[in-house]
């Protein structure tokens, strides 16, 4: 790739300023030296919202994504950041936005459990909403965002910034390409480590859901169903929905 940088003297500049002004416009860069030293830096204008995407663009493939990190650095970039992230093994996972087959499928889980759930003391959440999962024998928690989960402790564990530091009964996921493994692999195990009794992983690709029941820190039982099929909760009682009922758009 040519280098389109030029490094001049302040005295070439005021001589041939407007000979270098074409050549920044132009959309390459200048920087001015005085007494040997860099001084200036002459680039093009860019407005505000394009420097805005550069620098998130910048955080998003350089900064952030993949980087090993501790609990407690990734709560300040956490906290001082507005992308969707999550903190998984000790690295950060950043969060694409949903399309809308994804949506349509949390939208109709979401009036089901909330129906189901109605009069009872368990409350049902959506994404975005984060959960730090303390697994079994470790140290450090994951932080996630399940596309939804069902919380029965919420008496005793919401913080007063008005957090929830629980640990989910049921979580669901609603995989993509690119998050299949981390959801098939990755959050099953956490999910699994961290005391949470039942996990639902929807594929809207194969149009079936994989229900996974937990006991004791390890899998107690699992179930396919397909788009025919009739869901069955593995630990609510009475839980039941039409497979078909979730993919509907």
């Amino acid at each position: 790739m040519k280098d389109t940088t030029k490094v001049i003297t302040a005295t070439e500049f005021k001589t041939n300023l407007g000979k270098y002004l074409d050549y920044v416009i132009d959309n390459n860069e200048v920087i001015i030296t005085k007494n040997g030293k860099k001084a200036v830096r002459l680039t093009p204008y860019i407005t505000e919202i394009e420097r805005y995407f550069m620098v998130k663009e910048n955080a998003l493939d350089y900064q952030y994504g993949g980087k090993k990190v501790s609990y407690e650095e990734f709560m300040e970039i956490y906290e001082k950041s507005e992308l969707r992230m999550e903190y998984i093994n000790g690295e950060i996972v950043l969060l694409a936005s949903p399309d809308t087959f994804h949506q349509d499928i949390s939208g109709n889980l979401y009036i089901h459990l909330r129906t189901y759930l109605n009069n009872k003391k368990c409350k049902v959440f959506y994404a975005p909403f984060d959960v730090h999962f303390h697994k079994k024998d470790f140290d450090t928690p994951d932080v996630m965002q399940p596309d939804l989960l069902i919380a029965c402790d919420m008496e005793d564990t919401v913080n007063e910034k008005g957090r929830y530091m629980g640990t989910p009964t049921l979580c669901i996921e609603i995989i993509s390409k690119s998050t299949r493994s981390k959801d098939m692999i990755d959050k099953l195990n956490t999910y699994m480590l961290s005391g949470v009794r039942e996990f639902w992983i929807v594929d809207p690709f194969k149009y079936s859901v994989l229900v996974y029941g937990f006991k004791d820190f390890e899998i107690d039982e699992y179930t396919t169903y397909k788009i025919e099929d009739t869901i069955t909760s593995y630990f609510f009682e009475g839980l039941e929905i039409m497979a078909s009922e979730i993919f509907r758009t």
